[in-house]
Protein backbone atom coordinates (compact mmCIF):
# COMPACT_ATOMS: atom_id res chain seq x y z
CA UNK A 1 0.00 0.00 0.00
CA UNK A 2 1.26 3.46 -0.93
CA UNK A 3 1.51 5.77 2.10
CA UNK A 4 2.32 9.44 2.56
CA UNK A 5 5.96 8.53 3.22
CA UNK A 6 8.15 7.53 0.25
CA UNK A 7 8.84 3.81 -0.12
CA UNK A 8 10.86 1.94 -2.74
CA UNK A 9 8.52 0.63 -5.42
CA UNK A 10 11.24 -0.59 -7.82
CA UNK A 11 14.77 -1.47 -6.75
CA UNK A 12 16.22 0.13 -9.87
CA UNK A 13 19.62 1.00 -8.40
CA UNK A 14 19.99 3.74 -10.99
CA UNK A 15 23.15 5.77 -11.28
CA UNK A 16 21.09 8.74 -12.44
CA UNK A 17 17.37 8.01 -12.42
CA UNK A 18 15.36 10.71 -14.19
CA UNK A 19 12.43 11.64 -16.39
CA UNK A 20 9.47 9.86 -14.72
CA UNK A 21 6.30 10.02 -16.83
CA UNK A 22 2.92 8.36 -16.32
CA UNK A 23 1.35 6.66 -19.34
CA UNK A 24 -2.44 6.60 -18.81
CA UNK A 25 -3.06 4.29 -21.77
CA UNK A 26 -0.61 1.62 -20.67
CA UNK A 27 -1.20 2.53 -17.01
CA UNK A 28 2.54 2.41 -16.46
CA UNK A 29 5.36 4.62 -15.22
CA UNK A 30 8.27 5.27 -17.57
CA UNK A 31 11.64 6.58 -16.38
CA UNK A 32 15.28 6.55 -17.44
CA UNK A 33 18.72 5.86 -16.03
CA UNK A 34 20.85 8.37 -17.89
CA UNK A 35 24.27 6.93 -17.14
CA UNK A 36 23.34 3.28 -17.70
CA UNK A 37 21.56 4.14 -20.97
CA UNK A 38 18.35 2.51 -19.79
CA UNK A 39 14.66 3.13 -20.46
CA UNK A 40 12.44 1.59 -17.78
CA UNK A 41 8.73 0.80 -17.59
CA UNK A 42 6.94 -0.19 -14.38
CA UNK A 43 3.35 -1.44 -14.45
CA UNK A 44 1.90 -1.13 -10.91
CA UNK A 45 -1.11 -3.42 -11.48
CA UNK A 46 1.13 -6.39 -12.29
CA UNK A 47 4.42 -5.36 -10.71
CA UNK A 48 6.13 -5.93 -14.05
CA UNK A 49 9.40 -4.05 -14.52
CA UNK A 50 10.99 -3.91 -17.98
CA UNK A 51 14.08 -2.24 -19.43
CA UNK A 52 15.45 -1.29 -22.84
CA UNK A 53 18.96 -0.14 -23.79
CA UNK A 54 19.14 3.28 -25.48
CA UNK A 55 21.79 4.04 -28.13
CA UNK A 56 22.98 7.10 -26.17
CA UNK A 57 22.26 8.80 -22.85
CA UNK A 58 18.48 9.32 -22.39
CA UNK A 59 17.23 12.35 -20.48
CA UNK A 60 13.45 11.97 -20.75
CA UNK A 61 10.64 9.98 -22.35
CA UNK A 62 6.99 10.73 -23.24
CA UNK A 63 4.27 8.40 -24.56
CA UNK A 64 3.21 9.54 -28.03
CA UNK A 65 0.62 6.91 -28.97
CA UNK A 66 -0.19 3.27 -28.24
CA UNK A 67 2.92 2.03 -30.05
CA UNK A 68 5.58 4.69 -29.66
CA UNK A 69 7.20 7.18 -27.34
CA UNK A 70 9.38 10.25 -27.87
CA UNK A 71 12.70 10.02 -26.06
CA UNK A 72 15.36 12.69 -25.65
CA UNK A 73 18.78 11.14 -26.21
CA UNK A 74 22.19 12.75 -26.21
CA UNK A 75 22.07 12.46 -30.01
CA UNK A 76 18.67 14.20 -30.29
CA UNK A 77 14.95 13.54 -30.17
CA UNK A 78 13.94 10.05 -31.28
CA UNK A 79 10.75 8.10 -31.84
CA UNK A 80 11.06 4.88 -29.82
CA UNK A 81 8.94 1.79 -30.51
CA UNK A 82 9.38 -0.69 -27.63
CA UNK A 83 7.92 -3.67 -29.51
CA UNK A 84 10.56 -3.24 -32.22
CA UNK A 85 13.30 -1.86 -29.97
CA UNK A 86 13.76 0.81 -32.65
CA UNK A 87 14.89 4.43 -32.45
CA UNK A 88 14.20 6.89 -35.28
CA UNK A 89 15.84 10.32 -35.23
CA UNK A 90 13.39 13.22 -35.35
CA UNK A 91 15.74 16.15 -34.73
CA UNK A 92 19.21 16.95 -33.36
CA UNK A 93 19.16 20.42 -31.77
CA UNK A 94 22.91 20.69 -31.16
CA UNK A 95 24.94 18.73 -33.72
CA UNK A 96 27.81 21.15 -33.14
CA UNK A 97 27.95 20.42 -29.38
CA UNK A 98 28.78 16.71 -28.94
CA UNK A 99 29.71 17.33 -25.30
CA UNK A 100 26.15 18.37 -24.50
CA UNK A 101 23.17 16.09 -23.84
CA UNK A 102 19.42 16.49 -23.48
CA UNK A 103 18.54 16.61 -19.80
CA UNK A 104 14.93 17.34 -18.85
CA UNK A 105 11.66 18.15 -20.58
CA UNK A 106 7.92 18.69 -20.36
CA UNK A 107 4.96 18.76 -22.71
CA UNK A 108 3.05 22.05 -22.89
CA UNK A 109 -0.77 22.08 -22.90
CA UNK A 110 -0.69 22.54 -26.69
CA UNK A 111 1.45 19.41 -27.14
CA UNK A 112 4.76 21.17 -27.79
CA UNK A 113 7.77 19.51 -26.14
CA UNK A 114 10.00 21.94 -24.24
CA UNK A 115 13.41 20.61 -23.26
CA UNK A 116 16.80 21.71 -22.03
CA UNK A 117 20.35 20.67 -22.77
CA UNK A 118 23.43 20.64 -20.56
CA UNK A 119 27.16 20.12 -20.56
CA UNK A 120 27.68 16.43 -19.80
CA UNK A 121 30.77 17.29 -17.74
CA UNK A 122 28.60 19.73 -15.72
CA UNK A 123 31.04 22.64 -15.98
CA UNK A 124 30.62 24.71 -19.16
CA UNK A 125 27.61 27.01 -19.58
CA UNK A 126 26.47 25.46 -22.85
CA UNK A 127 22.99 24.27 -21.86
CA UNK A 128 20.05 25.94 -23.61
CA UNK A 129 16.25 25.73 -23.71
CA UNK A 130 14.37 24.54 -26.80
CA UNK A 131 10.86 23.80 -27.96
CA UNK A 132 9.81 21.18 -30.50
CA UNK A 133 6.50 20.86 -32.34
CA UNK A 134 7.89 19.02 -35.33
CA UNK A 135 10.80 21.41 -35.67
CA UNK A 136 13.29 22.71 -33.11
CA UNK A 137 13.27 26.32 -31.92
CA UNK A 138 15.83 27.71 -29.50
CA UNK A 139 14.33 29.84 -26.76
CA UNK A 140 15.82 33.16 -25.66
CA UNK A 141 17.44 32.33 -22.32
CA UNK A 142 21.07 32.66 -21.29
CA UNK A 143 22.98 29.35 -21.41
CA UNK A 144 23.62 27.46 -18.15
CA UNK A 145 25.74 24.44 -17.26
CA UNK A 146 22.80 22.28 -16.11
CA UNK A 147 19.28 23.14 -17.20
CA UNK A 148 16.34 21.39 -15.54
CA UNK A 149 12.63 21.46 -16.12
CA UNK A 150 10.90 23.12 -17.59
CA UNK A 151 7.38 22.70 -16.21
CA UNK A 152 4.18 24.59 -17.04
CA UNK A 153 1.47 26.09 -14.88
CA UNK A 154 -1.97 24.49 -15.43
CA UNK A 155 -3.03 27.23 -17.86
CA UNK A 156 0.26 27.11 -19.76
CA UNK A 157 0.95 30.78 -19.07
CA UNK A 158 3.98 30.30 -16.81
CA UNK A 159 7.09 28.25 -17.44
CA UNK A 160 9.22 27.12 -14.47
CA UNK A 161 12.87 26.73 -15.45
CA UNK A 162 15.73 25.54 -13.24
CA UNK A 163 19.39 26.58 -13.22
CA UNK A 164 20.64 23.68 -11.11
CA UNK A 165 24.18 24.87 -10.32
CA UNK A 166 22.90 28.39 -9.70
CA UNK A 167 20.30 26.87 -7.30
CA UNK A 168 17.71 29.09 -8.97
CA UNK A 169 14.18 28.45 -10.19
CA UNK A 170 12.72 31.02 -12.59
CA UNK A 171 9.11 31.73 -13.52
CA UNK A 172 8.72 32.97 -17.09
CA UNK A 173 5.62 34.24 -18.85
CA UNK A 174 4.72 32.36 -22.03
CA UNK A 175 2.42 33.70 -24.75
CA UNK A 176 1.81 31.87 -28.03
CA UNK A 177 4.94 29.79 -27.53
CA UNK A 178 7.17 32.77 -26.86
CA UNK A 179 8.92 33.66 -23.62
CA UNK A 180 8.12 36.94 -21.91
CA UNK A 181 8.95 38.46 -18.54
CA UNK A 182 11.29 36.39 -16.36
CA UNK A 183 11.20 36.63 -12.57
CA UNK A 184 12.86 34.79 -9.67
CA UNK A 185 10.54 32.09 -8.31
CA UNK A 186 12.65 30.28 -5.68
CA UNK A 187 16.32 30.27 -4.77
CA UNK A 188 17.33 27.12 -2.90
CA UNK A 189 19.27 28.09 0.19
CA UNK A 190 22.85 27.00 0.90
CA UNK A 191 23.12 23.50 2.33
CA UNK A 192 19.72 22.34 1.04
CA UNK A 193 20.99 20.66 -2.11
CA UNK A 194 20.52 21.70 -5.74
CA UNK A 195 17.15 22.02 -7.46
CA UNK A 196 16.54 19.28 -10.00
CA UNK A 197 13.38 18.50 -11.96
CA UNK A 198 10.17 20.50 -11.31
CA UNK A 199 6.60 19.18 -11.64
CA UNK A 200 3.32 21.10 -11.28
CA UNK A 201 0.19 19.70 -9.59
CA UNK A 202 -3.52 20.40 -10.18
CA UNK A 203 -3.46 23.35 -7.76
CA UNK A 204 -0.62 25.00 -9.68
CA UNK A 205 1.93 24.26 -6.97
CA UNK A 206 5.47 23.39 -7.99
CA UNK A 207 7.23 20.27 -6.70
CA UNK A 208 11.02 20.30 -6.94
CA UNK A 209 13.38 17.39 -6.31
CA UNK A 210 16.52 18.35 -4.44
CA UNK A 211 19.74 16.65 -5.49
CA UNK A 212 21.75 16.28 -2.30
CA UNK A 213 18.82 17.64 -0.28
CA UNK A 214 17.15 14.38 0.89
CA UNK A 215 13.68 15.58 -0.06
CA UNK A 216 11.18 16.93 -2.54
CA UNK A 217 9.55 20.29 -1.85
CA UNK A 218 6.16 21.74 -2.78
CA UNK A 219 5.94 25.48 -3.41
CA UNK A 220 2.86 27.64 -3.92
CA UNK A 221 2.43 29.50 -7.25
CA UNK A 222 3.75 32.53 -5.36
CA UNK A 223 6.95 30.73 -4.29
CA UNK A 224 6.09 29.99 -0.64
CA UNK A 225 7.35 26.68 0.73
CA UNK A 226 4.27 24.61 1.62
CA UNK A 227 5.57 21.10 2.19
CA UNK A 228 8.72 19.02 2.36
CA UNK A 229 8.68 15.24 1.90
CA UNK A 230 11.79 13.57 3.27
CA UNK A 231 13.52 10.60 1.60
CA UNK A 232 15.97 7.97 2.90
CA UNK A 233 18.32 8.93 0.04
CA UNK A 234 20.09 12.20 -0.68
CA UNK A 235 19.63 12.60 -4.43
CA UNK A 236 15.98 13.07 -5.38
CA UNK A 237 15.79 14.03 -9.05
CA UNK A 238 12.15 14.38 -10.13
CA UNK A 239 8.56 13.31 -9.42
CA UNK A 240 5.61 12.35 -11.61
CA UNK A 241 1.97 11.93 -10.63
CA UNK A 242 0.44 8.62 -11.68
CA UNK A 243 -2.33 6.14 -11.11
CA UNK A 244 -5.92 6.48 -12.30
CA UNK A 245 -6.51 9.41 -9.92
CA UNK A 246 -3.03 10.95 -10.40
CA UNK A 247 -2.48 10.90 -6.64
CA UNK A 248 0.37 8.41 -6.57
CA UNK A 249 3.65 10.30 -6.66
CA UNK A 250 6.58 8.48 -8.24
CA UNK A 251 10.07 9.80 -7.58
CA UNK A 252 13.33 8.97 -9.33
CA UNK A 253 16.59 9.10 -7.39
CA UNK A 254 20.31 8.75 -8.07
CA UNK A 255 23.41 7.11 -6.64
CA UNK A 256 25.66 9.35 -8.74
CA UNK A 257 28.37 11.09 -6.74
CA UNK A 258 28.03 8.90 -3.65
CA UNK A 259 31.20 7.29 -2.30
CA UNK A 260 31.32 3.82 -0.73
CA UNK A 261 30.48 5.14 2.73
CA UNK A 262 27.48 7.10 1.45
CA UNK A 263 26.26 4.15 -0.62
CA UNK A 264 26.46 1.88 2.41
CA UNK A 265 24.38 4.39 4.38
CA UNK A 266 21.89 4.78 1.50
CA UNK A 267 21.20 1.26 0.16
CA UNK A 268 18.05 2.53 -1.63
CA UNK A 269 19.88 5.21 -3.60
CA UNK A 270 18.86 5.09 -7.24
CA UNK A 271 15.55 3.34 -6.60
CA UNK A 272 12.12 4.41 -7.81
CA UNK A 273 10.01 5.58 -4.87
CA UNK A 274 6.30 6.23 -4.46
CA UNK A 275 4.08 8.04 -1.97
CA UNK A 276 0.48 9.29 -1.81
CA UNK A 277 -0.59 12.89 -2.36
CA UNK A 278 -3.99 14.30 -1.39
CA UNK A 279 -3.65 16.78 -4.26
CA UNK A 280 -3.60 15.16 -7.72
CA UNK A 281 -1.21 15.96 -10.49
CA UNK A 282 -1.92 17.04 -14.04
CA UNK A 283 -2.16 14.63 -16.96
CA UNK A 284 0.75 14.88 -19.38
CA UNK A 285 -0.49 16.04 -22.80
CA UNK A 286 0.37 13.90 -25.80
CA UNK A 287 3.11 15.46 -27.95
CA UNK A 288 1.76 17.05 -31.13
CA UNK A 289 4.32 15.05 -33.11
CA UNK A 290 2.69 11.75 -32.16
CA UNK A 291 2.19 10.90 -35.82
CA UNK A 292 5.83 11.64 -36.75
CA UNK A 293 7.81 8.77 -38.21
Amino acid sequence: MITTSPVTIVGAGAILGEGPTWDPIGRALWFVDIKRLRLHRFTPSTGRYESWIAPSQPGWIFPADEQALIVGLQTGLHRFVPAENSFTLLADPEPDLPGNRLNDATVAPDGTIWFGTMDDSETASTGCLYSFDGKVARQSLDPVAISNGPAFSPDGGTLYYVDTLGRMVWAIEVTDGRLGTKRPFVRIEDGAGNPDGPTVDAEGCVWIGLFGGWCVRRYSPGGALLKEVGFPVANVTKIAFGGDDLRTVYATTASKGLDETALAAQPEAGNLFAFHSTVPGLPTPRPTLAAAT
